[in-house]
């Protein structure tokens, strides 16, 4: 029979179901990798794991988290040392690809030959990099925008013909950049630049997922409302989904 884990009143992390949309941003700053997206919702995977600092907190923005007091089971560091060990690849897969170590199996024959006939687009626009451009460059002005996840253009082998056709870019990662500074930023291109249209392309990890998030929150501190649509892209360089937001 298994020993029952000995609990104490101590502080640890509270999930809002109600409030949590599972957009994931909280899952990396969890170095414990006590948090993981579970049915679409983030859940504390074992209270032993959760140190109760709350590093996830401020990374929520619908404030589903909070930290309370109360009787939980004792934080164990070799807990957690086991749990990442032993659910590696698991909690690699909450956070960036870069960080995922892992084979990917070539293109088929028939994928690779039609990656051959697409059609290179000339790029309209540089700098590319988000934090490079400056709100007030010429080539936003009634631009059509595509925002995209910077690992994209490496994973989809058909990005200029499929999504640069008459776009201007602008290229980052809302992992490591500064996202209140991208919040600004965007604000201020929304409220100088009569943005026409905004595509944005990310992968298919949460942490990609705030990149739609940002923008979405730039237009409502700009109170402006611009057409949006969303393309996700697997780790194997194919559309997994497409959608209006």
């Amino acid at each position: 029979m298994k020993e029952e884990e000995t609990k104490v009143k101590r502080k640890i992390i509270e999930i809002d179901e109600e409030l949590c949309d599972g957009c994931g941003l909280c899952i990396p700053s969890c170095q414990e990798g006590a948090l993981q997206i579970v049915d679409g919702k983030a859940r504390l995977v074992s209270e032993s794991i959760c140190d109760g600092l709350g590093a996830c907190i401020g990374e929520c923005p619908k404030g589903a988290l909070r930290i309370v007091e109360r009787e939980a089971e004792e934080f164990d560091e070799e807990s957690v040392k086991k749990h990442l060990e032993s659910h590696r690849e698991e909690v690699l897969q909450c956070g960036c690809p870069s960080t995922l170590v892992q084979r990917i199996e070539p293109l088929e024959v028939e994928e690779v030959a039609e990656e051959r006939k697409a059609k290179v687009v000339n790029i309209r626009n540089w700098p590319v990099q988000i934090n490079l451009i400056p709100s007030s460059a010429p080539f936003l002005k009634g631009a059509e925008l595509l925002v995209c996840a910077d690992c994209v253009p490496v994973a989809y082998p058909h990005f200029h013909s499929t999504f640069m056709d008459g776009r201007v870019v602008m290229v980052g990662c809302p992992k490591f950049d500064d996202v209140d500074g991208y919040i600004e930023k965007f604000s201020e291109i929304f409220r100088s630049s009569d943005i026409k249209s905004i595509h944005t392309v990310i992968m298919e990890v949460p942490c990609c997922g705030g990149l739609p998030l940002i923008l979405k929150r730039a237009m409502e501190k700009a109170q402006k409302k611009i057409p949006m649509k969303e393309t996700i892209v697997d780790i194997r360089g194919r559309i997994k989904s497409r959608s209006n937001k």
